[in-house]
């Protein structure tokens, strides 16, 4: 007999569980479990033995053991002793095991350090100040990196005039008579191949604000690094990153299209780091942010340990949302079906849910496809991301919505904005809401500047649970975009995040992440300065376009660096397969056969849990047996060693510190 304690039928009793089993004459069986210190790791019950069995100590084949499973807090390990550990302090470690202070000044010289993840660096990165901070790594392999010695290290880029000034004790280097964009100041540096450089300096311009970008010359070729908008009487932080073909000679420089500013530059960091030093940072990060520890406990009636017993734990779902766009095909293909819904927590609709799709014909809605494919994932306990309610790209609209102007398309857009959040109102994970509204402008262009502000404050109105999504290409893909580089897009989140209509907005962070050859450095320095926010991130639309050799491995890149990332939330890649052919990239053949991208798909969930993986082990002399999940829902199994009783639990393991730590199962 397997008796699993819900939450109704327990409750915490000082240190002890008490637990309530309905008899057959409708009372109540009662019991307590104490919880005692290490050195005294019985448990008392009201009454020896609940299903009869031996009633003295040890392993006797007759008896039954009670199980507990502790999970300790996030960030933590389980010690020994059996306390919970304290996870989650102020200070940070490295790969290297090397403590730092989490702050961003140079507190350690090791130069094959990654600077770990820290809340106080990343709301750094959204804050302009009045004086800017220590160089990161002090400074890596810039020389000078704070311009405490003057010139040294330092030039002129083509015909701009450079001066080293001092300001309230802080010393800086500033181009001026800049006449070009690239008109600038340089330093001469040597590059390596196969390293990958993070990239970070703090900038100001004389007056008002301008985008500057940080610029790499090689070779005749010009690789930006990143950029950020600088203003005038404060310092802004730049962070960005880059890796090279070639090895060789480069110079750095920053640019600017306004060239009726001044560029002040201070504290200019670029440190190198190996492959294995990038991974090694990933496993810390994914240890502390996707994963807790969990200690299980198997006892007998009499509170004694009971060794060998055996465990076995089975992940039946993950816990970090992973899914793929999916397109109508799904509905009347059963191997698409089986292929989708074994891999997949999450999925976004490629058409069905678009404007075009729903009112082809003004006046004339038809939801048919969307709502059937929203019961087919409802079915398989499949999250939907809504995509998209309007897209302000001219070239996506019908011809009937690009005719209209005045009331007539603002009318149109409220009813359609009314039409399809209603209709899903609280089913969706999300809405993607104004589609790329950083590169595109046709409601603003037509409704005026404050279109994408009203479209998301009539969304949130009617569905304010949901969480309303920006979604854009570009911002993690290419350093060289400035109309969706972080700083833009910060810029246009704060302008929605002042929408109070219905209480504040949920907003999130959409990247779409469409990728020709990845910059893995530039891509975690752009996450870092949008997680400074502190909003959900999601990859919505994860491809790469490259040729085929390569294609899968840089595939695999960009999905490791988004999961490592702790503010990241979710990933959906585009497409998985499509019988007209995919849009950059398909996981699968029309036989449902993985092609190269599928494989690495495979290949991530079995690490991170999603395809049933399985860990099996034996508790020890003391009884207990301790695991590092990644957060997902469980089935726990333990077999009693000299019994064929058997105790089973489902669980689930999550990030959530007020998550439950005990749980009791009795055999």
């Amino acid at each position: 007999m397997i008796w699993v304690l819900s939450h109704r039928q327990r409750k915490e009793t000082g240190r002890g569980v008490e637990a309530a089993k309905k008899s057959n004459d409708g009372g109540y069986i009662r019991r307590i479990w104490w919880f005692r210190r290490s050195d005294e790791r019985k448990r008392e019950a009201n009454g020896r033995n609940l299903h009869g069995g031996g009633s003295g100590g040890g392993l006797n084949s007759g008896q039954r053991g009670a199980v507990t499973i502790i999970i300790t807090r996030k960030g933590g390990a389980a010690s020994r002793g059996g306390e919970l550990g304290e996870g989650g302090g102020a200070e940070e470690i490295h790969p290297s095991g090397v403590h730092q202070d989490s702050g961003l000044g140079a507190s350690s010289t090791a130069a094959s350090l990654l600077q770990p993840f820290s809340i106080k660096l990343f709301s750094i990165l959204s804050l302009c100040l009045e004086n800017p901070y220590k160089p990161q790594y002090n400074g890596g392999i810039i020389v000078n990196p704070d311009l405490q010695n003057g010139s040294q290290g330092w030039a002129q880029f083509a015909n701009a005039k450079v001066d080293f000034r001092e300001f309230g004790g802080n010393k800086f280097v500033v181009a001026r008579g800049r006449n070009q964009s690239y008109d600038s100041v340089s330093q001469k540096i040597s590059l390596e191949k196969g390293l990958l450089y993070t990239f970070s300096a703090w900038l100001q311009v004389s007056k008002g604000k301008a985008p500057v970008i940080a610029v790499f010359k090689k070779n005749g070729e010009y690789k930006h690094a990143g950029s950020v908008i600088a203003e005038s009487k404060c310092w802004s932080m730049l962070k960005g990153g880059l890796t090279i073909d070639e090895s060789g000679p480069a110079e750095l420089y920053f640019e600017s299209e306004d060239t009726t500013v001044e560029i002040w530059v201070d504290s200019i960091s670029l440190q190198p780091f190996t492959q294995e030093e990038w991974n090694a940072h990933h496993e810390q990060t994914i240890h502390r942010t996707r994963k807790r520890g969990m200690r299980i406990r198997a006892v007998n009636s009499l509170g004694e340990p009971i060794p060998n017993a055996t465990i076995s734990i089975v992940q039946n779902r993950l816990g970090f949302s992973f899914g793929c766009e999916v397109e109508k095909y799904i509905l009347v293909n059963q191997a698409y079906q089986n292929w989708f819904t074994k891999r997949f927590t999450v999925t976004t609709f490629a058409n069905e849910m678009k404007w075009y799709s729903t009112e082809a014909v003004r006046g004339k809605e038809d939801y048919t496809t969307a709502d059937a494919m929203l019961r087919f994932f409802k079915q398989h306990g499949i999250a939907v991301r809504g995509h998209n309610i309007v897209w302000n790209d001219p070239k996506y609209q019908l011809s009937w919505v690009s005719s209209l102007s005045g009331n007539d398309l603002y009318n149109a857009v409220k009813r359609r904005v009314s039409s399809v959040v209603s209709r899903y109102k609280g089913q969706l994970l999300s809405w993607d809401v104004v589609n790329e509204n950083l590169h595109f402008s046709f409601f603003e262009s037509k409704m005026g500047p404050q279109a994408s502000y009203n479209i998301f404050a009539l969304a949130h109105s009617i569905d304010p649970r949901t969480t309303m999504f920006m979604n854009e290409f570009d911002t993690l893909e290419q350093p060289g975009d400035s109309a969706s580089s972080p700083a833009r897009y910060l810029g246009k989140l704060r302008e929605l995040q002042s929408i109070r209509v219905a209480g504040n907005i949920q907003l999130g962070i959409g990247l779409e992440s469409h990728f020709n050859i990845p910059n893995i450095p530039y891509m975690r320095s752009a996450l870092d300065t949008l997680a400074a926010t502190g909003l959900p991130i999601w990859l919505t639309e994860v491809d790469v376009q490259a040729p085929p050799n390569v294609q899968a491995k840089y595939f695999e890149q960009v999905l490791r660096e988004g999961h490592a990332h702790p503010q990241v939330k979710g990933m959906v890649t585009w497409s998985g397969y499509s019988p007209s052919g995919c849009y950059k990239m398909c996981l699968t053949d029309g036989n449902f056969r993985n092609l190269p991208t599928g494989d690495v798909v495979d290949k991530l969930l079995r690490e991170w849990g999603g395809l049933r993986g399985q860990t099996t082990g034996l508790t020890d002399a003391d009884g207990f047996f301790e695991a590092s999940l990644l957060h997902g829902d469980y089935d726990i199994s333990i077999a009693h060693p000299l019994t064929n009783s058997t105790a089973s639990h489902r669980f689930k393991l999550t990030s959530d510190d007020s998550q439950p730590s005990r749980f009791v199962v009795h055999v």
